[in-house]
């Protein structure tokens, strides 16, 4: 069975998309984005710095857009199930048909927003935390004092832990003194994916519920249960809770296998997901694809 996923923020890169655009379809779309978005996105993508596309305001449309267009673009894309990183769901449920191009655009857009915004009222991070099971990585963040919560499960031995700059400090020390490879801070604005995205999450809600949304061509595996799902209001409930949970990136992709999995595609930027996937399952194939 072929299954179709779409990265997450910091996959970005400079001139992603650039050479989609020469295709006629594509290029529509581009503009489309342009004009839904109101600022040329496609400038940004094609010929800014890395600076430019990393304001999340850009890199959450512009990772979305390399990756739905390029989905639309294949000649043979039927997926017999779909899942994304974070942001990358909401390019899976826009290929699957669970909402439209527009539709989709425009929350990816309002998430943004809504996280840089969530940004800014409190001071927080995110660190990498390598060589521990996750039990352990989960042990240590209930005895730390303040929020810091797991934000990634990406794959065994790997997660990402979220929260206060200074709950993240000692929770990186504590996983250190019993046997971390790495417990290193990242170069991220914010703590995504944990409680302190709340005001986002109230935000984004009021978007969500206000968009159409259809029963999808296949399965979605969504990243608060990694559980497959088609109906269009649970699919709706699931997304709202993502902001505030963990993206439980191992296993989704566990259970893809477990339910037939042989055949794993990356579509978009860069192939973190490839990687990923290879380090989860040695029973199934992964590629990435960034153009045609």
């Amino acid at each position: 069975m072929k299954v179709y996923v779409f990265p997450g923020q910091g996959a970005q890169f400079v001139e992603m998309g650039k050479d989609l655009y020469e295709f006629p379809q594509a290029k529509e779309l581009f503009e489309k984005a342009n004009e839904i978005l109101g600022f040329r996105i496609t400038d940004l993508m094609f010929t800014g710095t890395d600076a430019d596309l990393k304001q999340t305001k850009v890199t959450q449309p512009a990772i979305f857009l390399h990756s739905v267009i390029l989905a639309k673009l294949l000649p043979d894309f039927k997926p017999d199930m779909v899942a994304g990183h974070s942001l990358g769901e909401f390019s899976a449920l826009v290929t699957a048909g669970a909402m439209s191009f527009d539709d989709g655009l425009n929350l990816v857009y309002a998430r943004a927003i809504a996280m840089q915004t969530a940004c800014e009222l409190k001071p927080s991070t995110m660190a990498a935390v390598l060589g521990l099971d996750d039990e352990t990585v989960e042990k240590i963040c209930t005895g730390v004092h303040g929020i810091v919560v797991p934000a990634n499960y990406n794959c065994p031995g790997q997660l990402v832990i979220s929260g206060e700059i200074k709950a993240v400090g000692e929770a990186c020390e504590k996983l250190k003194a019993v046997g971390a490879k790495r417990a290193l801070v990242l170069p991220v604005g914010g703590a995504f994916h944990s409680p302190l995205m709340e005001p986002a999450r109230v935000e984004l809600e009021a978007a969500i519920k206000s968009t159409n949304f259809n029963t999808p061509i296949c399965p979605v595996y969504q990243n608060v249960d990694a559980k497959p799902y088609t109906d269009p209001e649970t699919i709706k409930q699931n997304l709202i809770k993502q902001l505030t949970s963990p993206v439980r990136w191992t296993q989704t992709v566990q259970n893809m296998v477990a339910d037939g999995a042989t055949e794993f595609v990356e579509l978009g930027p860069g192939n973190v997901l490839q990687v990923l996937i290879k380090k989860i399952s040695k029973d199934v194939t992964a590629e990435s694809k960034q153009s045609l």
